[in-house]
């Protein structure tokens, strides 16, 4: 039986690069036409494979709604937060995590810092898209066409002398973060308060969450907080190895691990 399984399984990569018909199933199972045809019925019977009029097979619908399905329940806030704790454990700073919705980026996790000096973030709440750590990473994972109409629906508004002034700085600030892989806020929203971050990924390679970690000036220089970004992304690195179920591809985009 184990052996009847591991064939049938074997077909679905193989119908994942595209249909194939009978004869070359067979021929990369290593079985007779018989055995293929039976394993093809098995799995069609079941929805996770298809026969198009032209007799060849492909991947069925049952097995891409059962993907959809799975992918949707993975939860990424309880997979990132132990390792949010552990983090903020090493470090004693704050730790956020933000997903994006729509045109906002939203804290689904936040573990407080160790020191007196509180944040005012709170989970639930919109960060400030344009200034934010984490909303540059998740918008600098968008296709250009959706990051430049997202970049100009946007309001600049001047936090601090250091806030992005306008959608054109925006774009350019978004290239960098997407090619080096990871994005600060030194002072872009409150002067007084820095902050590191670093994606974490689904198992297409695409940013699902950002992670940050965020310290004032009277804890931390930004200098100091920024010789911590390698154990960030280290951490963002871990969690995506989990959340994915392996190590996700990246963009084509060159990843420097040094910050410059």
């Amino acid at each position: 039986m184990s052996q009847t399984v591991d064939r049938a399984l074997g077909i679905l990569p193989l119908l994942a690069r595209g249909p194939a018909d009978l004869g070359r199933v067979a021929e990369c199972l290593g079985v007779h036409k018989s055995t293929a045809l039976r394993l093809l019925r098995t799995l069609h019977e079941h929805g996770l494979v298809y026969r198009q009029p032209d007799q060849r097979y492909r991947l069925g619908a049952r097995l891409i709604a059962l993907a959809q399905e799975a992918v949707e329940s993975l939860d990424v806030r309880g997979i990132a937060h132990p390792h949010l704790l552990a983090l903020n454990e090493r470090t004693g700073h704050t730790v956020h995590l933000a997903v994006r919705e729509e045109d906002e980026v939203i804290y689904i996790d936040k573990v407080e810092s160790r020191y007196p000096v509180r944040m005012y973030s709170r989970i639930g709440r919109p960060v400030a898209t344009t200034v934010a750590a984490v909303a540059k990473l998740l918008l600098a994972d968008l296709p250009e066409e959706e990051r430049r109409a997202t970049a100009a629906r946007l309001d600049y508004p001047r936090y601090t002398a250091r806030s992005t002034p306008d959608a054109e700085s925006f774009l350019r600030e978004l290239a960098t973060v997407r090619a080096q892989g990871w994005a600060t806020d030194l002072g872009g929203h409150e002067e007084s308060i820095n902050c590191v971050a670093a994606p974490v990924r689904g198992a297409d390679g695409r940013v699902a969450a950002a992670m940050s970690l965020s310290a004032p000036n009277v804890v931390v220089t930004a200098d100091e907080l920024l010789a911590l970004l390698p154990l960030v992304r280290r951490t963002a690195e871990a969690v995506s190895r989990e959340y994915a179920g392996h190590t996700p591809r990246q963009g084509s985009a060159s990843r420097k691990d040094a910050p410059r």
